[in-house]
């Protein structure tokens, strides 16, 4: 039995993580602020604490003592930059410290994101080793963390997973493709092009971060001579199916039992003239919405695209369904819950 800490719980990943940690019997304990919504973590047997990963101070007594830290609060939606980096880079490097301050420092597991790695320019799916390349600044923010996280690699264990597209049940994000595709038939597609994009079930998700933690590879010293970086340390999330925009939709329509799915292609200039006045709403509510320019950027960059082949290589990872079975999984949850 591992003593472990998890932050960002009360986040769709996170409630996954802790429920799957409960299971095999660890001793775990949850980091979350004080105004997160912790309904769903209640029925199980945790310690919940309440505190900020932006405040250095006081984060070394929910460290102390534990084996792992499972780190995957952070920043999905802001209305400035500096909301982003306060969080997915401060954050790291408050949690990071905290762990190289202990006698015995923990394993930490940082979730990062497939947009710190940029998206995929080499005519393939991305690994490891490719220079990041970032386009948005959420991406940039979360491959400032990753740079804390390798700053301080000599004093701490750290392996740092990069998911990209999360489904699942409870994802929230998520959902809007599914309602439309239901109540409409219309299938958003953001480009005219045929861009792919790598996906992950959240359970999936969830078996890479446990064996990434126990087996995976760390992050090697900060090199000293300028040496390259070979992307040791890092891995990325993927289910191997890679499908276009178009493609998913149908996959989509499929698993809701939809009888036709009508794709509605988005043209580069409507995509930002659309984003730009969501992002215009969203700073007059004052409340970030999920299109915006940044969000932008990434739709308008390319393909993004992965392999998990670190991951099988070096801890025998392999998805626990075929994408199209986790589809359907999605769907009937959405519908017992309600949500469509």
């Amino acid at each position: 039995m591992a003593k472990v800490l998890v932050t960002g719980a009360s986040g769709f990943i996170g409630r996954h993580l802790v429920s799957a940690l409960v299971s095999q019997g660890d001793e775990v304990a949850c980091l979350v602020r004080p105004t997160s919504r912790v309904d769903w973590l209640k029925p199980f047997e945790i310690q919940l604490f309440h505190g900020d990963i932006t405040e250095s101070g006081g984060l070394s007594q929910y460290v102390a003592g534990r084996d792992y830290v499972y780190h995957l609060a952070g920043r999905t939606l802001a209305l400035t930059s500096g909301e982003y980096y306060r969080v997915n880079q401060l954050g790291v490097r408050n949690i990071a410290e905290a762990c190289a301050k202990q006698t015995t420092p923990p394993v930490l597991l940082t979730v990062s994101s497939l947009a710190a790695a940029g998206p995929a320019v080499w005519g393939r799916p991305s690994i490891e080793s490719d220079p990041p390349v970032p386009v948005s600044v959420y991406g940039r923010s979360k491959r400032a963390g990753e740079i804390e996280a390798e700053a301080r690699a000599d004093r701490v264990p750290i392996t740092v997973v990069r998911p990209p597209i999360v489904l699942g049940e409870g994802d929230k994000m998520g959902l809007s493709m599914f309602w439309s595709i239901d109540r409409f038939g219309f299938h958003l597609v953001p480009s005219l092009g045929r861009n792919r994009f790598s996906l992950i079930h959240v359970a999936d998700l969830v078996e890479l971060i446990l064996r990434a933690a126990r087996r995976g590879r760390r992050l090697p010293p900060p090199p000293l001579n300028g040496s390259p970086r070979t992307g040791e340390g890092y891995y990325f999330a993927s289910c191997e199916v890679d499908p276009v925009y178009d493609d998913l939709g149908r996959m989509i329509g499929k698993a809701l039992e939809c009888r036709r799915v009508f794709p509605v292609h988005l043209a580069v200039p409507l995509v930002w003239m659309v984003s730009a006045g969501v992002e215009a709403i969203s700073r007059i509510e004052r409340r970030p919405l999920y299109l915006h320019i940044d969000k932008a950027r990434e739709i308008t960059a390319g393909s993004w695209c992965c392999t998990s082949r670190a991951a099988r290589a070096d801890f025998d990872f392999q998805v626990g369904a075929p994408l199209a079975d986790r589809l359907r999984q999605t769907v009937e949850w959405y519908r017992r819950e309600g949500w469509l």
